[in-house]
């Protein structure tokens, strides 16, 4: 059984979906959480009672505002001392075709890579910094199957987002390794998430279940599961490494 006793870790859009399933997953495994949530205060309070008030700290930041992030950091980092791991999750999925209004595209664009790239990055500078001080530390961050295969017309944004989370982390973990600091990637396809129901609704499940594999959409704890593996430090060497978790609908 992996052991993350003794480990603080950050998980960023915590309060629901794979966050939440993260969320437990580490507290499961006998880690302490602070989890971001962005306008879920409810849900995460919920999830905070669920888990145990004491090994979870809830926080609360705007990630579409890069100024909050150095701030959801330095109170991440007060609760216990000190951050472990930190686990870029929150991310947005919202659709804005060619064919949409320039203003509109525009600021999908923009807003889709503030929330889910350089929120992410900005984090990641904090981690780097903090990390470095401690004697090392792990990033995992939560990409998509998209970043690799491209994703549909209505999301390039998204997928955009996702590759140059890839690329960020890459670097980190070629360019701080030295320093005892690992970086990984894990990219689902569908998971079955509020996210995933909304695009479901929109254009139903049934053809995104055609194209797996093992016929199913991943539950969050598929996911949830890899990020633990990553965090506990028990594969080092596998630092820079993607692992996807979309039941073979893309093998690379």
């Amino acid at each position: 059984m992996i052991d993350l006793n003794g480990k603080v870790v950050l998980v960023t859009g915590g309060s629901r979906g794979i966050g939440a399933a993260i969320v437990r997953a580490i507290t499961g495994a006998g880690g302490e959480v602070v989890l971001h949530y962005g306008r879920s205060r409810d849900r995460a309070e919920a999830l905070a009672d669920e888990v145990g008030a004491g090994r979870c700290r809830i926080l609360a930041a705007d990630l579409d505002d890069g100024a909050a992030v150095p701030g959801l950091w330095r109170e991440a980092v007060a609760w216990k001392g000190r951050v472990d791991v930190l686990v870029n999750n929150a991310g947005i999925y919202v659709a804005a075709g060619v064919d949409a209004d320039f203003d509109v595209w525009a600021e999908v664009w923009a807003r889709t890579l503030r929330v889910n790239l350089v929120a992410a990055a900005h984090l990641c500078r904090e981690a780097v910094r903090h990390f470095r001080e401690r004697g090392g530390g792990a990033i995992v961050n939560v990409a998509s199957r998209a970043a690799f295969r491209g994703d549909a017309p209505d999301y390039t944004h998204y997928a955009a987002s996702k590759a140059g989370m890839v690329a960020l982390t890459r670097t980190i973990a070629r360019g701080f390794g030295a320093e005892n600091i690992t970086a990984f990637v894990v990219a689902p396809g569908f998971v079955r998430t509020d996210m995933a129901e909304d695009y479901f609704r929109d254009h139903g499940e049934a053809p995104v279940v055609r194209e797996i594999p093992l016929g199913e959409v991943a539950e969050p704890e598929d996911v949830a599961n890899v990020v633990v593996f990553l965090a506990s430090g028990l594969a080092r060497h596998a630092t820079g490494a993607t692992i996807d978790v979309n039941g073979a609908s893309y093998v690379r």
